[in-house]
């Protein structure tokens, strides 16, 4: 029994390692403030400078859009807000005081862009990012993108 523990425990907390870590090989992607920022693959390409966005290929194909809301405090999605926000059902993978993250469509039609929100505690507020998609693009890249997520340093 014991030696199910250490990998147990690796388990546990692997989704909190991988979260705002950049892979090897990506782009970081500041917002405009530069509080926030999240990582995308290198064959992706800023949309502007500073803007806060990076597209793959086109803005049609994919999208990922990171901000930051200084002042505003970050909090879990409360039930009426997730009725609100249409967020179908499990599709809401993480909804603590670390991160709410969840996937979204942008239609009902399947053949149509899929999308990922994630917000996480900031420096002095709340970071937000959000990946539009079609489904050419797969979704373990958004998710990634997605998952990246954090406070810029310093």
């Amino acid at each position: 029994m014991r030696e199910y523990k250490v990998p147990a425990l690796f388990l546990l907390f692997f989704p909190i390692l991988a979260a705002q870590t950049v892979p090897p090989g990506w782009k970081v992607v500041r917002d405009s403030k530069r509080l926030c920022q999240i990582a995308v693959p290198p064959e992706w390409a800023p949309l502007e400078e500073q803007t806060g966005a990076a597209v793959f290929k086109d803005s049609t194909t994919a999208i990922a859009v990171v901000t930051s809301q200084p002042g505003q405090a970050f909090k879990p999605l409360p039930e009426s807000w997730q009725k609100v926000m249409d967020i179908p059902k499990g599709k809401l993978f993480e909804n603590t005081a670390k991160r709410t993250f969840y996937q979204d469509r942008t239609s009902r039609n399947p053949e149509s862009a899929n999308a990922y929100s994630a917000s996480v505690p900031g420096k002095a507020g709340t970071c937000s990012c959000h990946v539009t998609f079609l489904p050419s693009v797969p979704e373990e890249v958004a998710r990634k993108i997605t998952l990246s997520l954090g406070p810029a340093p310093e």
